[in-house]
């Protein structure tokens, strides 16, 4: 269970990380397009766990690659944006969202 704090922490990491991936991310993301759905944080704050949904035709985990290899600078431009309202910035661990992939094998097998 999530404490308050860990749910509004959470939704401005959430926030703050769709906007510099809206900004800076178009040379990572190479016309696919990226959804943040979730951000989980530990009880204290020191890791998120960033939980990233990719829709386009290419190799998802490819660009899970990518940004976790670019997680340092991302991590900085996060703490850049949040400074005012974070003394410490998480440690960031980026993740493959497949509950939507999921989803839609379900469906497809409901249909037939």
């Amino acid at each position: 269970m999530e404490t308050i704090r860990q749910q509004k922490v959470s939704a401005l990491i959430m926030k703050e990380l769709g906007a510099i991936f809206q900004k800076e991310g178009y040379s990572l993301m190479d016309g696919m397009m990226l959804t943040i759905t979730d951000v989980r944080l530990t009880k204290d704050l020191s890791i998120a766990r960033v939980y990233i949904s990719i829709f386009g035709n290419k190799d998802k985990e490819l660009l899970i690659q990518a940004i976790r290899h670019k997680t340092k600078e991302i991590r900085f431009q996060l703490g850049n944006a949040v400074k005012h309202q974070l003394r410490i910035i998480p440690q960031l661990e980026f993740y493959n969202d497949e509950t939507l992939d999921k989803l839609d094998r379900i469906n497809e097998l409901l249909k037939d």
